[in-house]
């Protein structure tokens, strides 16, 4: 009978054949004749009887393999939990580490500087996977942004949005605008080794904005300008979404300096009964669930052949944003991320 590696067999396989060598062996069989029948050498069949005469059945159990844990490391429990608090906590910046995010050379780093322990990068990644942590891409967030302004947003300052909106029976509005361009092409193409794809794209750089506006209730809104938004686009895209609401809008935008312009607070002043507007925490555009719309447009817009006019580069996006508007449910996963799932979860 061929050999069979013990060690690849299943816990309880490896433990049956251990009693069939247990029962052959009291019936008088020799071990090279026990190995013969069972598949394992008579060495190991030796060290079968062995054990189960030393400790009866519990020897035929099968035990953990390796090393236990803990065993051999090179950083202790307490030297590990500190570095996995540093890691969480802080950027390498914040610690004086010439590394942007933490990689398996920055953590090495900070244990070298923590610990004074030497480990090799590769010893440093099987830390990192045994703590359960991935290399991940890494969210961008404006250094100018000021996180106890984003506290008091989400604890203070929406919530009394909310409030406001119900009282006044009326409907909130997270609005943006983004700009597309003729030469942007994004995405990958398959083509043979060493050969890279070549995309031929329109150098006269024809582009245009987009605002709009969501609700997460999947209401959308929006409007194309050839240029640059400005107040007078701004106010005229105002005018749109107020005389499409059947309700009272309170809309919601960015610092941005056209959504505070004189011009604009002062027609915001005049139509005060149908629409009020409120501004996010500065720097903090991972607040504004518009941004997922933004995404999506240039995701799909920007993966088709690329547009050799102006009016190409509208009638692509006219296309994709008649789509979303008869998609409210594309529109409400826009305040699925984590970053806006605050925003989804009030109802006016």
């Amino acid at each position: 009978m061929k050999h069979v590696d013990m060690r690849k067999l299943p816990a309880a396989a490896q433990e049956e054949r251990r009693r069939q060598v247990i029962g052959l062996r009291e019936r008088g069989l020799t071990y090279r004749a026990i190995a013969a029948q069972v598949g394992l050498s008579p060495t190991g069949v030796f060290d079968i009887c062995r054990r189960f005469a030393a400790e009866g059945a519990p020897g035929l159990v099968s035990k953990p393999r390796g090393r236990k844990p803990d065993e051999q490391r090179l950083l202790d429990a307490a030297q590990e939990a500190e570095i996995r608090r540093l890691i969480c906590r802080h950027t390498p910046d914040e610690l004086d580490l010439p590394f942007a995010l933490w990689s398996r050379k920055a953590v090495r780093a900070v244990i070298w500087q923590r610990c004074g322990i030497a480990l090799a990068v590769r010893t440093v990644g099987k830390y990192l996977a045994r703590w359960g942590f991935t290399a991940q891409k890494p969210l961008r967030r404006a250094y100018e942004q000021n996180p106890a302004a984003v506290r008091h947003w989400l604890r203070r300052e929406y919530p009394a949005i909310v409030a406001a909106a119900r009282q006044a029976r009326g409907t909130i509005f997270w609005g943006d605008e983004t700009g597309l361009r003729a030469d942007d092409v994004r995405g990958r193409g398959y083509a043979p080794r060493g050969r890279t794809p070549v995309i031929r794209v329109c150098h006269r750089r024809a582009g245009l904005s987009l605002i709009a506006a969501v609700s997460n209730r999947g209401a959308l809104r929006w409007m194309i300008v050839d240029a640059a938004v400005n107040a007078a686009t701004l106010i005229r895209f105002l005018q749109r979404l107020i005389r499409d609401a059947k309700r009272k809008v309170l809309l919601i935008l960015d610092r941005l300096r056209v959504h505070r312009a004189a011009r604009v607070r002062d027609w915001l002043t005049a139509h005060r009964s149908k629409i009020e507007v409120f501004y996010l925490p500065a720097y903090s555009p991972e607040l504004n669930p518009e941004e997922g719309l933004n995404a999506d447009l240039k995701q799909v817009v920007t993966r088709q052949a690329p547009a050799r006019s102006k009016q190409q580069l509208k009638r692509a996006t006219v296309r994709h944003m008649r789509r979303l508007s008869k998609s409210p449910a594309r529109v409400r996963s826009y305040f699925s991320h984590k970053s806006v799932r605050y925003a989804a979860c009030s109802r006016q």
